[in-house]
């Protein structure tokens, strides 16, 4: 008898967990072995289970999904990352394949390729949704001949550095922002200050409206 490939599934929105769980459960060979609302809770969760595929959202609170691949390839580096979101940004679909995902798939895509995502991953491959793949392929391209880099629309800001800004623009403490990314309060003042100096900006108010034009909050 076959045995069956073992999935966890984890995003902060149950109605999506549940969702997933459907579809998963309606097939044959796989089954899901375990559920987590963000990173922390997964990895907990990988003490007591050892799965072949995490399926993962980015968008979560606490240890956020780019960090939460980290994590999980030092503790199982062989598993497998299958990245679930609805965020469309090249440089977010390329920091989660650098930092070890295995697959990038678009929650819109999710109800007619997950298995396609599955399969693909099951047999060594790496996965893009198809309404991405068209673009990557493109913005590589261009990467490659020079005529553009990584970073989005001239975009001065890391993933991170972005991560603290929306924070810090929602109002959050400097201990509010590192308690929600799991980083102590000294890294997010050198963040804020690497911020403010690759901006030029000097005031706080002049930080949210950055993020407001931005459109990160």
């Amino acid at each position: 008898m076959t045995t069956a490939y073992r999935i966890v599934l984890v995003d902060d929105h149950v109605i999506v967990r549940q969702g997933l769980r459907k579809i998963v459960d309606a097939a044959a060979g796989v089954e899901v072995v375990g559920e987590a609302d963000d990173g922390l809770q997964l990895l907990a969760l990988l003490n007591h289970v050892t799965p072949d595929l995490v399926v993962l959202d980015i968008a979560m609170p606490h240890l956020r999904g780019i960090e939460a691949i980290h994590e999980i390839k030092s503790i199982q580096p062989m598993l497998k990352i299958l990245i679930l979101t609805m965020h469309r940004e090249i440089e977010l679909l390329t920091a989660a394949i650098s930092a070890g995902a295995s697959g990038y798939l678009l929650k819109e895509d999710a109800d007619t390729e997950l298995f396609v995502a599955i399969k693909k991953i099951r047999q060594g491959g790496t996965y893009v949704s198809p309404k991405l793949s068209d673009h990557v392929a493109t913005d590589w391209m261009q990467t490659l001949r020079g005529e553009r880099s990584l970073q989005p629309d001239g975009e001065p800001l890391t993933i991170r550095e972005r991560e603290v800004l929306k924070l810090i623009a929602e109002g959050h403490s400097n201990k509010e922002t590192a308690d929600l990314l799991s980083i102590s309060p000294r890294t997010v003042e050198h963040h804020r200050a690497h911020i403010m100096a690759k901006l030029n900006i000097r005031r706080s108010a002049d930080l949210v409206k950055y993020a407001i034009s931005k459109r990160y909050l």
